[in-house]
């Protein structure tokens, strides 16, 4: 395989070989292409930090391609979350080399040899699943320093191998998925720890690092999917052009990851991020806080300061305001649809609820009912909040499909003493009505005694008003905000909530 114009073609950190590097020839538009691609998943990154990480081009060269990565990482980096976001697009801007790995041999009847070698009879011809199988377990096994570098190896191989698909131009490319599918490297687990074993011998005092050694092998494991997914971006990105893979085929920053498609393992990093968020968003509402506290400027204080220099006002004076903190009212649809947005808003909020006089949590399906008792017992335990709700609240009815009219009539009914002339209501859902009266009256009066009426709606706005969606209809009584990750989520908490 040979390494890329103008990147970097050793690769200590993969454990490969490599002659010199490249004279970097379009280094510059490598750079700034790496750069508008970060930028595109959200991460700000300005020209001072551009000009840094070309100094750090300047300084380290080319050769340690792993030295290269670590600097412009510290260069372009500032906040947390974001060095996935950028290795993936790194590999893709400086990748490793370019075209298939060399003496690697497509499945059929070249076998391992090659293309053009004789041909084997079919029970001598060798299965390149098997073969990798085995060499994948040698590798996870091995406990030398080039173990890593032999998993790049097979990783890049099995891509070659075992990850084409399609028979045609704008129909061919890589998949990791069908890669790993194929070679099923967790079902290795069993076969390594017992090599493991055997090569330590049968000492009873060490079978106390069982566990320790099989979380090893757990990593290692994850750490070649890893791999195996950077290839066959690479390849595809040589297909289709590395700025439309860099754009669509790379895994967002966690705070760009949309509540509605989040799998178990992203809202599990979404509620890691509860906490950083929450003392970011309070800082925010305190900083507004002071500044609300000035107030206008006082025109009698002020001319009366002005006698002091002679008519000229330099030193205005504020009617001071001592501003109350608001009382926050969460109204959350808890139903499968946005049950991870709502748990993760709430557990959100009540991080932040010392900015708040007070915080009331109603949980709805169909029905609607305090939960502020079972959300406050969540924060030590948040997973699965929404589902504990469920189970421990009567939110359903006689059937399981959301029903905002029903909720909302009911919540008007039972509840509207909650809500006052300081309280901002925070509605969460996706306004999908499964064809139920949208009773937008109950809303309307929700409103009337509300300070302000916030709606979250998870969905793009695009979306809004196609099929059983009555946003638009709720969004003529309320304000109404398309939130998709918490990204927006922090941008209208911390800048639309009253203070």
């Amino acid at each position: 395989m040979t390494g890329p114009a103008g990147g970097p073609a050793r690769g200590a950190e993969d454990g490969t070989a490599g002659g010199p590097a490249p004279a970097p020839d379009g280094l510059p538009e490598r750079l700034a292409g790496l750069v508008r691609a970060l930028r595109g998943h959200g991460l700000r990154i300005g020209p001072a930090e551009t000009v840094d990480a070309a100094a750090v081009l300047r300084a380290l060269g080319l050769t340690d391609r792993a030295h290269v990565r670590a600097g412009l990482a510290a260069a372009l980096l500032r906040g947390e979350g974001q060095r996935p976001v950028f290795d993936a697009v790194f590999d893709l801007y400086f990748p490793l080399g370019v075209g298939a790995p060399t003496g690697t041999a497509r499945p059929g009847r070249e076998g391992r040899t090659g293309a053009g070698a004789p041909d084997l009879p079919a029970d001598r011809i060798p299965d390149p699943v098997a073969d990798l199988r085995d060499r994948l377990a040698a590798a996870l096994a091995a406990a030398d320093p080039a173990a890593p570098g032999r998993l790049a190896r097979i990783a890049r191989e099995a891509v070659e191998v075992l990850g084409r698909y399609g028979t045609g131009p704008g129909s061919d490319g890589w998949s990791a998925y069908q890669a790993l599918g194929r070679l099923q490297p967790e079902t290795l687990l069993a076969r390594v720890l017992a090599a493991v074993r055997a090569a330590r011998g049968t000492d009873r005092a060490a079978d106390v690092t069982d566990r320790l050694v099989e979380d090893e092998i757990r990593r290692r494991i994850r750490t070649f999917r890893g791999m195996v997914a950077g290839e066959a971006r690479r390849r595809v990105a040589e297909l289709r052009g590395t700025e439309r893979i860099a754009e669509r085929a790379v895994a967002p920053t966690p705070d760009r990851i949309d509540f509605l498609t989040a799998g178990t393992d992203q809202l599990a990093e979404l509620r890691r991020t509860v906490h950083p968020l929450a003392r970011k968003l309070a800082t925010r509402l305190a900083v507004r806080r002071r500044r609300a506290a000035r107030g206008r400027i006082d025109l009698r204080r002020t001319l009366r300061r002005s006698l002091g220099t002679g008519g000229v006002p330099l030193r205005p004076a504020y009617g001071r305001r001592r501003p109350a903190r608001p009382e926050i009212v969460l109204l959350c649809d808890v139903s499968g649809s946005v049950a991870g947005f709502a748990d993760f808003t709430m557990l959100l909020v009540r991080a932040m609820r010392d900015q708040f006089s007070r915080v009331r949590v109603f949980a709805f399906v169909n029905r609607t009912a305090e939960v502020t008792d079972l959300v406050a017992a969540g924060t030590a335990d948040p997973v699965g909040l929404a589902q504990r709700i469920l189970t421990g609240a009567a939110v359903a009815g006689y059937h399981g499909s959301s029903d905002y009219g029903s909720a909302l009539g009911e919540f008007a009914e039972r509840h509207l003493d909650a809500v006052g002339p300081r309280t901002a209501v925070l509605v969460l859902g996706d306004a999908r009505t499964n064809g139920w009266d949208p009773n937008v009256d109950a809303l309307r009066l929700v409103a009337d005694r509300a300070r302000r009426v916030i709606w979250l709606n998870p969905e793009q706005a695009a979306l809004w008003g196609s099929g059983d969606s009555a946003a638009h209809a709720y969004a003529a009584v309320v304000d109404m905000y398309a939130c998709r990750n918490t990204h927006r989520l922090g941008e209208l908490v911390g800048g639309l909530l009253p203070v």
